[in-house]
């Protein structure tokens, strides 16, 4: 009885051993185009302000908390950097983001919300409300300087 365990133990590692080890399928010639297309569809554009799927405006930030004041200080494709007058600790900084950015677009709190990074510095806020994408660009480029602006046609 041991050494049948044993015998079995090893005939199924080496065929899991053999499964991983095997070459994967390449996709054929029409497979890649209709993925080349539907990749085109989905391409989100550049920037750091985008729409998501269901029309909501998605904003990507770079928080610097720990400032002694709530400032924009720049504008990169990785996101906003907006720095938070709030200490990094128990979501205290998160909470003044939403609150700064949502007094910036002259939104209620609740219309902006932190969808992603809650204890990351690349943080993701989902703004929804009566603001079109144009204008929240327009009011972000209001307080950059011309070298980092946003541009429009997102």
């Amino acid at each position: 009885m041991f050494k049948k365990t044993w015998s079995v133990i090893l005939v199924t590692r080496f065929y899991s051993y053999k499964i991983n080890k095997m070459p994967k399928k390449s996709k054929s010639k029409s497979d890649k185009e209709t993925s080349a297309s539907s990749t085109a569809k989905t391409n989100m554009p550049k920037g750091p302000i985008k729409l998501d799927s269901n029309k909501n405006i998605l904003i990507q930030i770079h928080a610097k908390p720990g400032a002694k004041q709530n400032t924009i200080t720049d504008v990169s494709e990785d996101g906003i950097g907006i720095q938070i007058n709030a200490p990094p600790v128990e979501g205290s900084a998160n909470i003044e983001l939403v609150k700064f950015v949502a007094s910036f677009l002259g939104l209620k709190s609740s219309a902006v919300s932190l969808e992603r990074g809650h204890k990351s510095r690349n943080k993701i806020l989902r703004v929804t409300g009566v603001i079109t994408l144009s204008e929240i660009v327009k009011k972000f480029n209001s307080q950059l300087p011309p070298e980092s602006k946003i541009p429009e046609d997102v």
